[in-house]
């Protein structure tokens, strides 16, 4: 497996990746199936998302299997935070290792940026996996959020995590 940060020419795999993660774990993102398929040129500010922030791949023979955004805080009163959004690893590949390896290669990649103290990540609290694997990464709740998102007649209810660097 091989995890490196995704480039803007890599745009539609992104984009097919992230309506299969939108269609099997709706509960899992605040974006709809619904919205996503609506966008005019999704492929178009998927690239510009690629330049901007930065997104890891983890590929498999080539294949993108699973991926991970940080975005930091833009402003001067948020610069020291960030957060990991859109986590996501295909079925298929789930309990291999993937998630793990893209979690590590992020928090490497942004423990040494200059002011940044924290990482902010929320997940569905009934996804018992992926929490188990924030807290093994050194994530600590501290927040729960009760009816969070609302999905096919569902509330879901989210737990809000950070990482101090």
């Amino acid at each position: 497996m091989e995890i490196r940060r995704m480039r803007a020419d890599e745009a539609k795999d992104y984009w097919e990746l992230r309506l299969e993660a939108l269609q099997n774990n709706p509960e899992a993102f605040a974006s709809s199936y619904e919205e996503a398929v609506e966008r005019k040129n999704p492929l178009e500010g998927v690239a510009a998302n690629l330049e901007r922030a930065v997104t890891l791949g983890a590929y498999e023979e080539d294949k993108l299997i699973g991926v991970i955004t940080f975005v930091r805080g833009s402003g001067l009163k948020t610069k020291h935070k960030g957060d990991f959004f859109a986590v996501y690893v295909t079925p298929s590949a789930r309990g291999k290792g993937a998630g793990k390896a893209l979690l590590e290669e992020a928090i490497d990649l942004v423990k040494d940026v200059e002011g940044l103290v924290k990482i902010n990540i929320s997940v569905a609290s009934v996804n018992k996996t992926a929490k188990h694997l924030y807290h093994s990464m050194g994530f600590k709740t501290y927040a729960y959020e009760e009816k969070s998102l609302f999905v096919n007649g569902e509330f879901f209810d989210e737990d809000h995590m950070v990482l101090f660097l």
